[in-house]
């Protein structure tokens, strides 16, 4: 078949990376895969598939070629992507990797833009559930995966000083508040009040935080190292070097850093955030706690007193990590799309 994926931009994130792999994988099973992008989007990931820039900077219908499926992701390139299917350029699949009218401003376009089509395909029971709850449609639901990269190195062992580590994106601009990352930065320092010898690691994509002046500063503050690595390899590195991995969103599709986490080798503490219900199990694989209850603290200090339970869980969410591939998500995907077109 051939696919055609309209997007915006392809920076540093889970969701863009979901949409790199899910496409590299329709490709290498044989698809004919193409981007339509705007000419200012960007482009951070290795990218073996065609792309097609737009001569400004928005999509518009006459931006998109024919093809057996043209795929929609964020609220803004659906409008184009349905204009290109009504003219019959194809059928309409939406991967919805976000559920915006939850968490990010102007719900009067983003909230319509789930009943344009029922195509739909989402990461999460949770998000599945809010879409039907909200537009009466019930969509496909496909899992993230972990790259082969991750995997335990070794590196943790020896270590005295409880390692612990979480990831941080650029605040300024006012859509991560979801992410409660002040939350989680006054969680981490009362963690280091109450384990001075605790290290304090903080995890972000280079241009995140290279362009933020609030992470700028917060580097400067001595709490706190920071790393900022440019590939998986690097960040595998990362993720072995840690002990415990705390994550503090109260809102995600499906949140990639904690698993990616688990699948190294360390105990993870969250928040919940609904999508990482797919593959938290608390006490048994993680300590998960509601935001109101702010126990993300004391349960990073749980994890530091008590070495059999923090063993425990960590060998538990190797095991659960291990599920997550990429190959599986791209079956999933490509069998949701042909269900859908057997009716379309």
């Amino acid at each position: 078949m051939r696919f055609v994926f309209a997007i915006i931009t392809l920076v540093k994130g889970g969701a863009q990376r979901m949409l790199v792999e899910i496409m590299e994988g329709l490709a290498r099973r044989g698809h004919d895969v193409s981007v339509v992008m705007p000419a200012s989007g960007i482009i951070d990931f290795p990218l073996g598939v065609r792309v097609l820039r737009t001569p400004n900077d928005a999509i518009s219908e006459s931006d998109i070629p024919h093809a057996d499926v043209l795929v929609s992701n964020f609220y803004t390139t659906v409008g184009p992507v349905q204009a290109a299917s009504e003219r019959g350029k194809g059928t309409h699949v939406r991967l919805s990797l976000c559920y915006e009218p939850l968490f990010l401003p102007n719900q009067a376009v983003s909230f319509p833009s789930y009943q344009v089509t029922s195509n739909l395909v989402v990461l999460s029971k949770y998000q599945q559930e809010l879409v039907y709850l909200n537009h009466g449609i019930e969509p496909k639901r496909i899992p993230i995966g972990v790259s082969g990269v991750f995997r335990p190195l070794g590196l943790r062992q020896g270590e005295a000083r409880p390692q612990i580590g979480a990831v941080i994106r650029k605040p300024d601009g006012g859509d991560a508040w979801h992410r409660q990352q002040e939350q989680l930065v006054a969680e981490l320092l009362f963690v280091k009040a109450n384990r001075p010898e605790a290290e304090l690691h903080l995890i972000g994509p280079p241009r995140d935080i290279q362009t933020s002046p609030v992470l700028m500063q917060m580097m400067t503050s001595g709490h706190f190292r920071f790393h900022m690595p440019e590939n998986d390899e690097e960040l595998c590195r990362l993720y072995n070097r840690l002990h415990i991995f705390a994550a503090a969103s109260v809102h995600e599709a499906c949140p990639f850093p904690p698993l990616e986490a688990m699948k190294c080798g360390a105990a993870v503490a969250a928040v919940y955030s609904g999508g990482n219900m797919d593959y938290c199990r608390h006490e048994y694989n993680c300590l998960l706690s509601y935001g109101y209850e702010r126990r993300l603290g004391a349960n990073i200090l749980r994890l530091i007193d008590d070495l059999p339970l923090r063993e425990r869980l960590a060998s538990a969410g190797m095991k659960e990590a291990e599920k997550w591939t990429w190959e599986r998500s791209v079956l999933m995907f490509e069998q949701a799309v042909c269900e859908y077109m057997g009716r379309a």
